[in-house]
């Protein structure tokens, strides 16, 4: 079972994101991956969904041009917006949860 402090890190990776979203949640994993599973588990996770969502946001961009992008953009964004709070939930519960629909580049 993770600390109170892990589960507090790991959950601000995800809610940071909403603030700065690829800068905040960077340093907390690398400043604490070595020190805690738990957290560069979750590191490594909002890095992966972080990643997979600007692929799917960059398709959707391009997808404009015959205007199905528009509503594909909305799609994305409202999952990365639910899947970001759900991952925050969780990490603070102290579960490790895979976040759907993304590339596992890191692992």
């Amino acid at each position: 079972m993770p600390t109170n402090e892990e589960r507090t890190l790991a959950a601000a990776i995800y809610v940071i994101s909403f603030f700065t979203v690829f800068i905040g949640p960077l340093l907390i994993w690398l400043i604490k991956k070595d020190s805690s599973p738990y957290i560069d588990y979750h590191g490594k996770e909002y890095m992966n969904f972080f990643i997979s969502y600007t692929v799917y946001t960059f398709v959707s961009v391009i997808l404009m041009m015959i205007l199905i992008g528009f509503l594909t953009i909305w799609v994305v964004g409202l999952a990365g917006f639910i899947f970001t709070i759900i991952g925050a939930i969780k990490a603070y519960e102290g579960t490790s949860y895979r976040i759907p629909f993304i590339f596992r580049l890191l692992r």
